[in-house]
This record gives C-alpha cells, sequence and structure tokens, in this order.
C-alpha cells in the first residue's frame, strides 16, 4: 500500500491524474454498447444456478481489462479483446480459489438483504461483469451498495463515473433492462489506490455497510492482494483474475486463474 501510495502521490504532483482516462472512455462506450445484448443472454438462461455461472464467468471476463497489468495493457494496445469470447476462454476450473459450487448452492437458497461490492475498474468489468450480476441480486429484494474509488488510479472505476454509468443504465422506463433500481446505492469508498485498506473506508461507506450481510470484494489488487485473508462478521465473496505472474506463484496457481473465495458465517 505505501508504494502505491508512493506511485500515485509522484504522478499527481507532476500532473498526471488520470493518465488511462481516453482508453477508459474508449472501452465504457464499447461496454455500453453491448450491455443490453449480454444481459439478454444471461436472461435467456432459465436455470438459475445456470445464469449465475454465466454471470461469475461475466465478471472474470470484465476483470481482464486491466492496464495495472504490463501484459494485458500489451493485449490490449495490440489487438483488443472479445468480451463474450473472454467468457469461454477462462482457465479451467477447478480454479486456484474454487468456492463457486459451495457458492451456487447458497445461492438457490439464500437471498440477502444488503450486499455491498467493492468494484475494480472501469470498461468491462464494472458495466459487462459487475453491474449484470448486481441486477441479479436486485431481483429478489437484495440491497446493493457498489463502493468505488473517489480518485483515479490506473483504469479503476471512480464514484463520479459509476453515477455516469447508472444514469445510462436505463430503458425507457426508467430501469436497468426491466429491474428496479430503488435498491441500487452507490458510495464513495474514500479509497484512491489500486489496492484498498478496509479500516480507512469513508463514514458514508462504513455507516451503508454496517448491516450488510454480504460483502463481494472484486479485483485483483482489493479482492486477491490486500484482503484475501480477511474475515468478516457476514458472509464474504472475494473474486478476480490472477493478472501478475509473482501472486499466480505465491498463490500456486497459473497465470490468468480465477479467485472465487466465498465465507459463509452461520447465524
Amino acid at each position: 500500500m505505501l508504494l502505491c501510495r508512493l506511485r500515485e502521490q509522484v504522478l499527481r504532483e507532476l500532473g498526471f491524474r488520470d493518465i488511462q482516462k481516453s482508453q477508459e472512455d474508449e472501452e465504457n462506450a464499447k461496454a455500453i454498447s453491448i450491455f443490453e445484448d449480454v444481459v439478454r443472454l444471461n436472461d435467456a438462461i432459465e436455470d438459475g444456478t445456470r445464469r449465475l455461472e454465466n454471470l461469475v464467468k461475466g465478471i472474470f471476463a470484465g476483470n481482464i481489462f486491466d492496464l495495472g497489468s504490463a501484459q494485458l495493457a500489451e493485449v490490449f494496445s495490440r489487438d483488443r479483446m472479445s468480451f463474450l469470447a473472454s467468457c469461454q476462454n477462462l482457465v479451467s476450473r477447478p480454479w486456484v480459489f474454487d468456492d463457486l459450487d459451495t457458492f451456487k448452492v447458497k445461492w438457490s437458497k439464500k437471498s440477502w438483504k444488503k450486499a455491498v461490492i467493492f468494484v475494480d475498474n472501469s470498461g468491462a468489468d464494472i458495466i459487462l461483469g459487475i453491474l449484470p450480476f448486481a441486477r441479479e441480486l436486485l431481483r429478489p429484494g437484495t440491497q446493493v451498495v457498489l463502493a468505488a474509488n473517489s480518485l483515479p488510479s490506473i483504469n479503476d472505476v471512480t464514484y463520479p463515473e459509476l453515477i455516469e454509468f447508472i444514469s445510462k443504465w436505463k430503458d425507457g422506463s426508467g430501469k436497468p433492462v426491466a429491474v428496479d433500481t430503488s435498491n441500487l446505492l452507490i458510495a464513495n469508498s474514500g479509497n484512491d489506490l489500486p489496492v484498498i485498506d478496509l479500516a480507512s473506508v469513508s463514514q458514508e461507506l462504513a455507516y451503508l455497510s454496517s448491516d450488510a450481510d454480504l460483502i463481494i470484494l472484486e479485483g485483483m489488487g482489493c479482492g486477491i492482494e490486500t484482503n484475501l485473508y480477511a474475515q468478516f462478521k457476514c458472509d464474504s465473496l472475494k473474486i478476480g483474475m490472477v493478472k501478475h505472474p509473482e501472486v499466480a506463484q505465491f498463490l500456486g496457481g497459473r497465470l490468468y486463474d480465477c479467485v472465487f473465495k466465498y465465507n459463509e458465517v452461520l447465524s
């Protein structure tokens, strides 16, 4: 965290406040243009657990858009990536942390009252990965809080950007493709780094999280590098793709392996 903060401080002092903005805008526009198609493909899956698995694959596929990974930044600059193709080309299961089957059972039997999702990157990550998943949580009446960074860091989505996305995430009736958003809240996490110290979140987010019964930490920096083993008083899910060779080696997995770590707290 110290190294991340020093890097961001130096960049900002030298006038580089949002160095990936042009590429983010391009990826955001692409993702928004196919959002409804992705949602309809998910809705066409009638079996709830199969639909959940498809949504989870969408989160991993979206999480590939990470300009903090040198290898992936090079791929994006060279030949781009197809979201739908990425969904089909994830590394095979079992993943390095793979609690998906357990989570599918809980999903079919349990409806959470409030879920707080710490979001990661802009582009396909937030728009095609997290928003369809959040939409599925909203269906049975779960209140969903999306927590985003206060300031730009690499290509992480920010609080102002997220508010803008949600305003566009609506059809003619004011709903995001026929799902009510009255239970959807956007919060400023108070964080300005690609990693996060959960002891230092904003007062707003701390208040909104006080009665949450599901915490979701998405992305390598937030969900793997800094909070993979964090323990909560409620159910938690850490989900993200391993995009750094040294992290893959540390975890005993493969490069581009997937982490889906679910912990249930029994009442």
